[in-house]
């Protein structure tokens, strides 16, 4: 299990891994989150398609994130801490991010001037990411 505490305001992703992509179980169990996922499996039918859910101690939902999907969350509580599961290791060469508020994508996250680390700052947009480090559909 992975284990990630945030506070309020923190904007985390869009993280994805290439050549190793991870699938994603996660559940909050203090606080509460928006949880967003996004296909950008290059060739799928519902490539840019993105999914949001709030999720808390209090509802109990969890969300998977499938393999090829973009994946983050912003904090909607004080503080909020995350249990996830994956089904492939990290790999830090394979780790790519994906701008947040790419407006091709056009999220609806429920905050606005996110906090947000230097590396999720200065993510690429889609349109700007190299087929290389997107990862591909297969039906």
């Amino acid at each position: 299990d992975n284990f990630s505490r945030s506070s309020k305001g923190i904007l985390r992703g869009l993280h994805y891994q290439i050549e190793k992509p991870q699938g994603k179980l996660l559940y909050v169990v203090s606080g509460e989150i928006f949880d967003v996922a996004v296909d950008i499996r290059a060739g799928s039918p519902t490539f840019r398609g993105w999914f949001g859910i709030t999720l808390s101690s209090g509802n109990k939902r969890q969300i998977y994130i499938p393999p090829g999907f973009a994946h983050g969350f912003c904090v909607l509580s004080d503080t909020a801490d995350v249990i996830y599961k994956c089904t492939e290791q990290y790999y830090q060469e394979h780790d790519r991010s994906l701008a947040w508020d790419d407006p091709d994508i056009g999220i609806d996250w429920p905050i606005k001037d996110p906090i947000l680390s230097q590396k999720d700052a200065s993510a690429s947009r889609l349109k700007d990411i190299s087929a290389k480090d997107m990862p591909i559909y297969t039906p």
